[in-house]
């Protein structure tokens, strides 16, 4: 049997560990000692890493685990990635024989310009383009870009469950409820993940269908954000980039 276990490191990040009983696959291993104490502690072997983007926080553990347990390390083509063992792209699939895992990857350009995502078992894993009640920075691409890339992840079934790489959910509530206040889904929302974290537990995974109700990025088109975008910009926006655009702005300076 599956399991999913958030492995916590630095300050808000998550590493995802899922494993059975005999092999684990870990996903943005910034930090290599968590992991190889949760490993050596269930006595688990290390199959293989998948990693989304290259920044320091989701590539920090590769070179040590590398050299420990020669995994398959899995990651983005269009970027550095140290320890890399198999380039991945757009539309490429993950098969995986311990644990059972087939993933598809999606290029999710945006936060980095090779940000890539990994789909699949009714999961997916995001890295920094879509959190709970947000979305990543744009270090490197545009918003046209990042738009484009929750655009396509939305398209997903609405029971997929999502896993992000960073615990940034309460703080991206207080945001939405700035742009979406009326919103009750949210309101809802913002009741059960503050009485999971006063409890100590993640508010991952979320559900593609959460995000939709309640993520301001990805209701670009609802009447209340766009009226948010617009008191900001001072003007009619044109369409729905300029909507997620003037957003992600005010939340960079929220």
């Amino acid at each position: 049997m599956l399991t999913v276990t958030p492995i916590p490191a630095f300050n808000d990040n998550y590493i995802w560990a899922l494993h059975d009983a005999r092999d684990i696959v870990l996903v943005d291993p910034g930090d290599a000692a968590p992991c190889i104490e949760f490993i050596e502690s269930h006595g688990l072997g290390l199959a293989a890493i998948l990693v989304t983007h290259h920044h320091g926080d989701h590539v920090g553990g590769l070179a040590a685990l590398a050299a420990k347990y020669r995994p398959r390390i899995y990651g983005p083509a269009l970027e550095n990635i140290p320890a890399r063992t198999d380039a991945v792209a757009d539309g490429d699939t993950i098969t995986l024989q311990s644990p059972v895992l087939r993933f598809s990857v999606i290029a999710t350009p945006g936060h980095t310009l090779g940000h890539v995502a990994y789909y699949g078992n009714g999961r997916l894993f995001c890295g920094d383009t879509l959190f709970a009640c947000g979305c990543g920075r744009l270090f490197e691409g545009t918003p046209a870009m990042m738009a484009a890339s929750l655009d396509r992840l939305a398209q997903l079934p609405g029971d997929t469950l999502v896993f992000c790489a960073h615990e940034y959910t309460l703080s991206n509530i207080r945001f939405a409820r700035a742009v979406d206040g009326a919103n009750d889904a949210l309101l809802e929302r913002e009741k059960r993940d503050m009485t999971s974290r006063r409890n100590g537990v993640p508010t991952l995974p979320s559900t593609l269908a959460l995000e939709k109700a309640t993520n301001p990025f990805l209701r670009c088109g609802e009447p209340a954000l766009i009226a948010a975008a617009q008191a900001r910009l001072g003007r009619p926006a044109r369409d729905t980039v300029e909507v997620f655009a003037a957003l992600r702005r005010a939340k960079d300076a929220f």
